[in-house]
């Protein structure tokens, strides 16, 4: 239950309020007493969310204090040498080893974790099993000292997963409580607690799913703390891990702006976006291998700092342009430094998706550079019609090459998809959406807008 505190002169009270579904709970008194408690039942979540915020905002304006969660409890040990050492290699396991060895001489459970969880990764069969076991039960034991007893009450919930790997957590997915889910923190405490915990000295990979199950998806907050906190280890970081249009369409989420993130996380080598609203400044990952942006609408401005970025080791593209009507702003020529394969020596996979351009791009594709040292090239989910299927067919010899092509989802004749068939040794040609607009028509859509 969220704790709120008010101290000034002989004043040393307390508030908390919970809210399930419909129903909200109340408890207050002084610092030290049990308090009285209150509950009030309103007709439907909407305005019991509305009256928690409203309560919320009247003891935030008379002076009271959210209180921070804090653990208990003993202090695992900590070799700042050791530490570095892993850091310098977080995937390869000698550091963790040696930390293990001098964790378990200094009596910290955490270095047994590492052993048996290193002999799980050599171990088979019936020998596996037993260390599954092994590992889950030492985990169950010393829960308290390897994740704190605040994140691990979370443990279960679609608020925090964990994986762990050589004694530390390797793996974390945080999201925000389903609806009407009574949990005791904000999912910026949830990934406040998490990076700061030792146990996550050493996390790769960072997914975030929804940040509101009930207002404005929003990523903003959630991006600066993770640039303060800039965790040393991280690799994969997805914002926006969540299924659309089940759990929210993908235009009414706002990512924010990344930029922060560029400085904080220069080890980063994987990044994936899902949503609206993105801003992307002057990117500067060095050392990324793969980005993905999926939106119903990729704003011009960040459509420009992808042709412009610097990530020499990017392996992976791929991008969804979107519809105008959602905010989308690109075109072929804002793009023609991909094209040219300017500062993308590595690039071996090219998605260029869900584009009200495809048809130019057919155009474009064959006579660029980028296009000779492609292994795959994804065109799905865009408004590619029979006319650029007729262009991609007589520029065959310049796809020839490819391992992989993707035209599933554009406006494709039976005819023209299956003329596309021989560019190369795999076309996935599937789910065509002819039906949704008249040959004569204009307006051709892509297969993700909202």
């Amino acid at each position: 239950m969220p704790r709120y505190e008010f101290k000034e002169g002989t004043s040393n009270k307390f508030w908390e309020i919970t809210r399930q579904e419909n129903v909200l709970t109340t408890r207050w008194g002084r610092i030290g007493t049990d308090g009285q408690e209150k509950t009030q039942k309103f007709d439907g979540s909407w305005e019991a969310r509305n009256a928690y915020q409203k309560q919320v905002l009247e003891k935030e304006k008379k002076g009271y204090a959210r209180v921070k969660p804090t653990e208990t409890g003993p202090a695992p040990k900590s070799n700042k040498e050791l530490e570095a050492a892993i850091l310098r290699a977080p995937e390869a396991p000698d550091g963790y080893l040696v930390y293990g060895d001098w964790l378990q001489s200094q009596g910290d459970p955490r270095g047994e974790l590492i052993a048996l969880q290193h002999a799980l990764l050599q171990a088979k069969g019936a020998e596996a099993t037993a260390l599954k076991r092994k590992v889950a039960a030492h985990l169950k034991k010393h829960q308290g000292l390897l994740l704190g007893t605040r994140l691990s009450t979370m443990l279960g919930d679609p608020t925090l997963s964990v994986e762990w790997h050589l004694g530390f957590i390797r793996k974390a997915r945080v999201a925000a409580a389903e609806y009407g889910q009574d949990v005791e923190f904000a999912i910026d405490e949830t990934l406040s607690m998490l990076l700061a915990h030792p146990s996550a000295r050493f996390l790769q990979e960072l997914s975030l799913g929804l940040a509101d199950n009930e207002g404005e998806n929003e990523y903003g907050d959630l991006i600066r703390l993770i640039a303060k906190a800039a965790p040393k280890a991280l690799r994969k970081l997805f914002i926006g891990d969540f299924v659309f249009p089940d759990d929210t369409e993908i235009s009414w989420t706002h990512v924010g702006n990344v930029a922060p993130l560029y400085k904080a996380l220069p080890q980063l080598r994987s990044l994936h976006l899902r949503g609206g609203d993105v801003s992307l400044g002057k990117v500067d990952l060095p050392e990324l291998r793969e980005f993905t942006v999926e939106t119903g609408g990729l704003p011009r401005p960040a459509v420009k700092s992808i042709a412009a970025a610097h990530w020499p080791k990017l392996e992976r593209l791929e991008v969804w342009f979107g519809a105008e009507e959602y905010g989308a702003g690109g075109e072929v020529s804002h793009i023609q430094p991909i094209l040219d394969a300017t500062g993308l020596p590595e690039l071996k996979h090219l998605g260029l998706c869900n584009a009200e351009f495809t048809d130019a791009l057919c155009d474009a594709l064959p006579k660029s550079k980028v296009l000779k040292q492609l292994e795959t090239l994804d065109l799905s989910r865009g408004t590619l019609t029979d006319k650029g299927a007729e262009v991609l067919v007589a520029n065959a010899a310049a796809f020839k090459h490819l391992k992989h092509l993707d035209v599933t989802q554009n406006l494709l004749s039976d005819k023209a998809a299956k003329s596309l068939a021989k560019l190369c040794p795999d076309v996935a040609r599937g789910h065509q959406r002819r039906h949704d607009f008249d040959e004569d028509d204009d307006h051709r859509y892509v297969a993700v807008g909202e």
